[in-house]
């Protein structure tokens, strides 16, 4: 348990300790202080109704340290070991990397069927609005780091970090083929190897986050 212990006024060498309901009664003349999770007790003095402990016994008291700065008393507690560590968990997904995975492959469908329709309708998509879907890629991806937690989060990072990666090459290509042509055959990325890839990635993707459990997607690498 950790305490705070705050040192309100010095009197005498000695600091004040506010005892629970002290308004309503007063300890006896021979009570004692003793803190919870550490060893000993020590004797409060009785003054004009108030409870004071000496600031060394106290320091002793609790395991700290005294230091003196100008006219300042510091007491230092040392750090509890009581509190337990946050639970490490090691398997199955994080509900916030499903959700962040899932809105990155989501952008990344649109990204890829504006690319095919343009190719397909020879309706050429815009510089401007693929650069905005690659910004808004990279972002997600950049979520889906952040929300990494679990040891399943970790390995199916790089499953998405290769899908974005893919979908960026598949758009570098429609990009540097649109600037060299007026036109594009509609079978450019028919079932071409690298829109198949990113169309299985992100089906296994989406298929294994719904098992909650990690799966090593060979499509996405």
């Amino acid at each position: 348990m950790k305490m705070r212990i705050a040192l309100i006024a010095i009197m005498l060498a000695a600091v004040p300790v506010l005892m629970a309901n002290c308004h309503a009664q007063t300890p006896p003349k021979d009570s004692t202080l003793t803190v919870a999770g550490h060893p000993g007790e020590a004797q409060l003095v009785q003054v004009n109704g108030k409870s004071y402990i000496d600031i060394e016994t106290l320091a002793r008291l609790t395991q700290g340290t005294l230091s003196f700065k100008a006219n300042q008393t510091i007491l230092t507690l040392p750090p509890s070991n009581s509190e337990p560590p946050a639970p490490h968990v090691s398997a199955g997904f994080s509900r916030a990397f499903i959700q962040a995975g899932i809105e990155e492959m989501s952008v990344i469908r649109e990204w890829r069927i504006a690319i095919v329709n343009a190719v397909r309708n020879n309706s050429p998509a815009s510089e401007d609005w693929i650069s905005a879907q690659h910004r808004l890629a990279d972002k997600n991806l950049e979520l889906a780091s952040v929300a990494v937690s679990t040891d399943d989060d970790r390995s199916a990072y790089p499953l998405l970090s290769a899908e974005f990666n893919n979908m960026q090459n598949l758009s570098e290509l429609y990009l540097a083929i649109r600037k060299q042509a007026t036109f594009i055959s509609p079978d450019t990325f028919h079932s071409s190897p690298l829109e198949d890839q990113i169309l299985s990635c992100a089906r296994d993707f989406v298929s294994m986050t719904e098992s909650h459990e990690f799966q090593d997607q060979p499509a996405c690498h």
